[in-house]
């Protein structure tokens, strides 16, 4: 009878950070839908991201990581086969996790002191364990580092720019209720209406017409009054005194 082969059971890690969901879960989703490599699935209060890089014998989960972003707190958990190095493994998988970062900045952030902490352990422990014939890789981890630190800076930007955005659209929002408002009282009566109420107002007080007062008293704005009068002297209604 043969022995059954034996199963290599991998090293399963776990890294967490204070997080901070700006939105909702759906739209975080959404965002992060763009990455075509992980399947994704709503869990409660928190967004998981999962690869499957390998399966063993049994057909589970080998190699492999999962990326959880809740409302207050992010984590990272994955696997290192006896057979590979943490230290590669760990930077693989921080590489990964900064682009996914950098593409819900908008919509997710997290604790940069402990992040960037995480990032120089790893980076260190790099450094220390590998040859100079792995600074290809260090060049492109530190680009992408860059990369993440450039878009966390443009995504400050913007989030002033559309504060910015957003009291300016208020403002045009109060000025047009203000707008609006005025073209009501330029629509409350009607060019014989006012007429009317002009020639009754100078024969009571004695062929003389204070506008302004006349606009308080109806309610209506001061160039509509004007625009009336100048009507009814065009048509003879009225004659300017010398």
């Amino acid at each position: 009878m043969g022995e059954e082969a034996a199963v290599m059971v991998p090293k399963v890690e776990e890294i967490s950070f204070n997080g901070t969901l700006n939105g909702t879960l759906d739209s975080l989703r959404q965002r992060l839908s763009k990455i075509p490599f992980y399947s994704m699935k709503i869990d409660g209060d928190q967004l998981i991201l999962a690869r499957v890089e390998s399966r063993n014998i049994n057909k589970k989960p080998y190699l492999f990581y999962m990326i959880k972003l809740g409302k207050d707190s992010a984590s990272v958990v994955y696997s290192i086969p006896p057979d590979t190095s943490e230290r590669l493994r760990r930077a693989f998988v921080i590489k990964d996790l900064v682009s996914v970062l950098a593409i819900a900045a908008e919509s997710y952030t997290v604790s940069e002191t402990k992040f960037y902490e995480y990032v120089d352990s790893v980076i260190d422990d790099l450094l220390k364990g590998l040859s100079d014939s792995y600074s290809v890789l260090f060049n492109k981890y530190d680009a992408l580092l860059s990369e993440y630190r450039e878009l966390k800076r443009l995504n400050l930007e913007l989030s002033a720019s559309n504060r910015n955005l957003t009291l300016q659209a208020s403002q045009l929002t109060d000025q047009n209720k203000v707008y609006g408002e005025e073209l009501k009282t330029l629509q409350k009566y009607s060019d014989q209406a006012l007429m009317a109420m002009a020639s009754d107002w100078i024969e009571v007080h004695n062929s003389t017409i204070d506008i302004d007062e006349f606009a308080k008293t109806y309610g209506i704005g001061a160039p509509r009054v004007e625009q009336i009068l100048d009507k009814m002297v065009s048509e003879g209604y009225l004659e300017l005194k010398e």
